[in-house]
């Protein structure tokens, strides 16, 4: 146990105070033999109550830090962004053939406005004592997208297809023993970017297509599947 000043630690120099009052006044010891067993006392009270204080992450790695932080900014755009959209979308879309698409963009919108929470918290885990992604857990990932691979087309298959070959990168590293925080957080920061421009395809689609269309309802509605497969794969990478 390291020892620390015990005066930054109040407790610590009043169980050393105590201890110097009750053996030079109750148990009449000599003051010269109790000073040395107070001021004893009081170093491994601070060094026992520093170790016992929960330890503050420090961001040692500023590129890490940067990234992190317009992380979290992309994230809170795209809920504004969708919630704009699905602002919109209940204005325009009424009739029956749209609700399908509607639906999808409410569903799409939820799950969104959970990502800055999401981020938050991986953030902090991303600078705990277990900051480094496991390899079991990489594996976990890489597992369960292949496992969505083989049941995936189109657009969706796409997407991860490119999740499991940064995925495998990232196992690499972990397995080389590397740091894999900062790769994760720029895979989800592509991922975020991708959904802006769906979003943004969306809107102007939603503003400049012919609604009673049901072919252009239909594209709206492939867009929106799109949006689906990328929040998926970014509640993947969030995850603890």
């Amino acid at each position: 146990m390291k020892i620390v000043n015990p005066l930054y630690y109040p407790l610590a120099v009043l169980a050393g105070g105590i201890s110097l009052f009750l053996g030079v006044r109750l148990l009449q010891l000599p003051s010269l033999v109790m000073l040395p067993v107070a001021s004893g006392i009081a170093l491994i009270s601070a060094s026992f109550i520093k170790y016992r204080e929960p330890q503050a992450f420090e961001l040692a790695n500023p590129e890490l830090e940067r990234e992190v932080n317009a992380v979290k900014l992309a994230a809170l755009g795209l809920v504004n962004q969708s919630e704009n959209l699905r602002l919109e979308a209940k204005k325009l879309l009424n009739d029956s053939f749209q609700i399908e698409l509607l639906t999808a963009l409410e569903i799409n919108g939820d799950r969104i406005s959970t990502l800055p929470n999401k981020i938050d918290t991986l953030a902090w885990n991303l600078f705990s004592n277990n900051s480094i992604l496991s390899v079991s857990a990489l594996q976990q990932q890489l597992a369960e997208v292949q496992k969505k691979l083989s049941t995936s087309s189109g657009v969706a298959k796409e997407h991860l297809n490119q999740l499991a070959a940064s995925l495998k990168r990232n196992l690499k590293l972990a397995q080389d023993g590397e740091d894999t925080r900062l790769a994760r957080i720029i895979n989800i920061s592509t991922l975020i970017q991708d959904c802006t421009g769906i979003l943004q395809q969306l809107q102007t689609k939603l503003r400049n297509s012919d609604l009673s269309d049901a072919q252009q309802i239909h594209e709206m509605q492939l867009l929106s599947d799109e949006l689906t497969s990328l929040v998926e794969n970014i509640d993947l990478l969030v995850q603890k």
